[in-house]
């Protein structure tokens, strides 16, 4: 069973100790631990010096330690050349009126198929417009429409970004998008975030917002100082086209110009840190 938050990672944690310390004593060394537990032996060698981690609950702490030495038990009857070809992840809320809800997946440590890769990037894309707060960014709202766009790693042509067809809007305090997301939609987005991720290919999502905030003109100092007080980094661009090159890219400020609109691009790592980040940023304006 999985926990979220922060008794769940320390409730993992125990057990993840408690698995390597009891693997040690029967003779595993810590890089067969690692190997079997898709950790490392740095991670290992930590967990086995350090003291137990504690608990919020006596009653939790028995029922780990029961599981360790249980699971322990079989990893060590199965031996340390056992490879593991899939992991289960279970979750599962309980309620009050005795209702439940589980999830139950499967993880296989295989890499998606090229197919396969689109459709979850597409799926990621309606999960983030999902989690975009119009409350929140109304006021940000570019003139000529806010899109998001994301691409997988060494996409390198516009075919291969996907954003919404159109743009987003607010009305009555609600998202409106016309179509789901697709491929080969976006043009001058996506032309951006390929120079981004050209530069910086850890980065594969990108919105525009409108980087005025209810005043006349766009205050550059300002929100230069706004990054660095969030660690991020920052770059200009002019009608599109990035300016200089930089081996990290977070936050693109376009002045504009004559017909040309003011914008800020965020970009992120994927859609659904892009939409943490612009909460975070439209709030530090």
């Amino acid at each position: 069973m999985y926990m979220l938050g922060d008794v769940g990672g320390k409730w993992l944690d125990r057990l993840h100790q408690d698995v390597a310390k009891d693997l040690r004593t029967k003779g595993w060394s810590q890089a067969e631990i690692a190997d079997i537990l898709g950790s490392t032996q740095s991670t290992i060698s930590r967990h086995i010096q350090k003291s137990t981690i504690e608990l919020s609950s006596s009653g939790d702490e028995a029922m780990v330690d029961a599981w360790s030495s249980e699971l322990s038990q079989a990893l060590n009857s199965i031996g340390p050349k056992g490879e593991v070809v899939r992991q289960r992840l279970v979750v599962e809320f309980q309620f009050k009126g005795n209702h439940t809800i589980r999830f139950d997946k499967t993880l296989t440590g295989l890499d998606l198929d090229r197919g396969q890769e689109q459709r979850a990037l597409l799926r990621r894309l309606e999960w983030a417009i999902g989690r975009l707060d119009p409350r929140r960014i109304k006021h940000v709202m570019p003139a000529v429409g806010m899109n998001i766009a994301s691409c997988n790693k060494g996409s390198r042509d516009t075919s291969q970004v996907a954003a919404f067809p159109g743009k987003i809007s607010i009305v009555n305090n609600k998202l409106r998008h016309h179509e789901t997301p697709s491929f080969g939609v976006s043009s001058h987005l996506a032309n951006l975030l390929l120079q981004a991720h050209i530069m910086n290919e850890a980065k594969t999502s990108i919105i525009n917002i409108n980087p005025i905030n209810g005043g006349t003109k766009v205050d550059e100092k300002k929100i230069k100082q706004m990054c660095e007080q969030l660690g991020y980094s920052f770059a200009l661009s002019n009608k599109g086209k990035i300016s200089g090159s930089h081996n990290k890219l977070d936050v693109i400020l376009d002045t504009g110009d004559f017909g040309w609109e003011p914008s800020m691009y965020i970009l992120a790592h994927n859609p659904l840190e892009l939409i943490d980040r612009t909460h975070q940023i439209v709030a530090s304006l």
